[in-house]
């Protein structure tokens, strides 16, 4: 329901935005921008999903090879004390949870193109014990939202870009981002915990929560203590090792359980092929939407509504030439990754603002994005509160993200 609302609602103000320009103001090629965005968003979603088709045959046949070789309901069971405590509708040991844990590892080590295919996996074996299969249920709700907070420890996108736009050290960002996209999923967490009457304070939530903690502080000991340069080569290297090793895996243990690896591998691959397809008018949906707002200049006068409001209070400002990036980033990674591209470009990838929008870009993912694809992969009409939260955790991310560059870079 509310993703309806925000859906009519950029449409509309997109339109409106439109009309004011053209007959207040005679400028007439806004409304030529926006029809012209319909098209190009509606290409670009169709394109979107079909570029996915066959990565997600490809993963959803792997996890199919593994899932008939016994190595997700391994995984199932090893997370199934934590994952029992903040997805309390699922049995122990159910399916998803191996799934789940697999694509928030992907994430959590930079690796987009698998993540997806085994997060929408999860979002099938969720959906095949919900009772309303139009109707998010409780741990949809809490994965996507787990999902969407975007916990990273490895942005080697980010400090690709960086190093292309001539950064003296494109790792500078390392730790920000971290502790960013680390807030963002804490936010998510408490929120939904709070809106499901989850208590967080178990000793098993809580250990392992702390013992996360933990990993992250270790992990940002490693990095802060090695030459950038090694962190971004060990980074590609190991998120490929484990990226292979898990395909290896899970056939070598199909072998053994002596089951047909290659039949098994096409049953999957076969359902990544579906889902593709099924995802394509939410996908499309959503994209028009957020196209039309851009091309109507909402955003921009979003951006300077903003500015001129906190100058008015008088906070500073220097922040406000990455709102942008901040704005767009639920709505739109591509969008959001060019605007931080552009601000690079126009500031300079080592300026405040430069360092700025890449910690911003890093601190969540693209919250209506993943919403539109993993609902619409299991066809989930009413998503509840998971949009509320899901930018609670935006909202975390990206006010982390600007207090942290003005803590390190300010």
């Amino acid at each position: 329901m509310i993703l309806n609302y925000i859906w009519i609602g950029l449409i509309l103000i997109a339109v409106i935005i439109g009309g004011i320009e053209c007959f207040c103001m005679g400028n007439s090629d806004v409304f030529n921008a926006i029809l012209d965005s319909t098209f190009s968003s509606a290409k670009t979603g169709f394109e979107i999903s079909i570029g996915l088709t066959g990565v997600l045959s490809l993963w959803m046949g792997i996890m199919k090879i593994g899932e008939k070789g016994g190595v997700v309901n391994q995984m199932s069971r090893f997370v199934s004390p934590f994952f029992t405590r903040i997805f309390p509708e699922l049995p122990k040991g159910h399916p998803a949870f191996g799934s789940m844990l697999m694509n928030i590892s992907a994430t959590m080590l930079g690796i987009d193109n698998a993540a997806t295919p085994l997060g929408l996996q999860a979002m099938r074996e969720m959906q095949e014990t919900n009772t309303d299969k139009t109707r998010a249920s409780n741990s949809m709700i809490m994965f996507l939202v787990l999902v969407t907070s975007g916990l990273t420890l490895v942005p080697i996108s980010i400090m690709t870009y960086r190093a292309q736009m001539g950064a003296a050290n494109p790792a500078d960002v390392f730790l920000p981002i971290l502790l960013a996209t680390y807030f963002a999923a804490i936010a998510g967490l408490i929120s939904v915990a709070i809106a499901q009457k989850i208590n967080l304070l178990q000793p098993v939530v809580l250990l392992t929560l702390l013992g996360l903690t933990a990993f992250v502080g270790l992990i940002i000991w490693g990095a802060m203590s090695l030459p950038q340069e090694v962190v971004t080569r060990w980074s590609a290297i190991l998120a490929a090792v484990i990226l292979l090793g898990v395909i290896v895996w899970f056939i070598i243990a199909g072998m053994i359980r002596r089951i047909n690896v290659y039949d098994a591998f096409i049953e999957g691959a076969k359902g990544g092929f579906q889902t593709a397809i099924g995802i394509v008018p939410y996908l499309v949906a959503m994209l028009v939407a957020v196209g039309m707002f851009r091309a109507s200049g909402g955003m921009d006068y979003l951006v300077h509504g903003m500015g001129w409001l906190f100058g008015l209070i008088g906070l500073n400002t220097d922040f406000v030439p990455a709102l942008p990036t901040a704005l767009m980033r639920p709505l739109s990674g591509a969008g959001a990754r060019g605007l931080m591209v552009d601000a690079m470009v126009q500031y300079g990838a080592d300026s405040f603002v430069g360092r700025l929008v890449s910690i911003v870009q890093g601190s969540t993912d693209t919250t209506f994005y993943i919403l539109a694809v993993y609902f619409g992969s299991v066809n989930i009409k009413d998503t509840r509160y998971a949009v509320v939260c899901g930018l609670i955790a935006d909202f975390f991310g990206i006010l982390a993200a600007i207090l942290l560059g003005y803590l390190f870079f300010g």
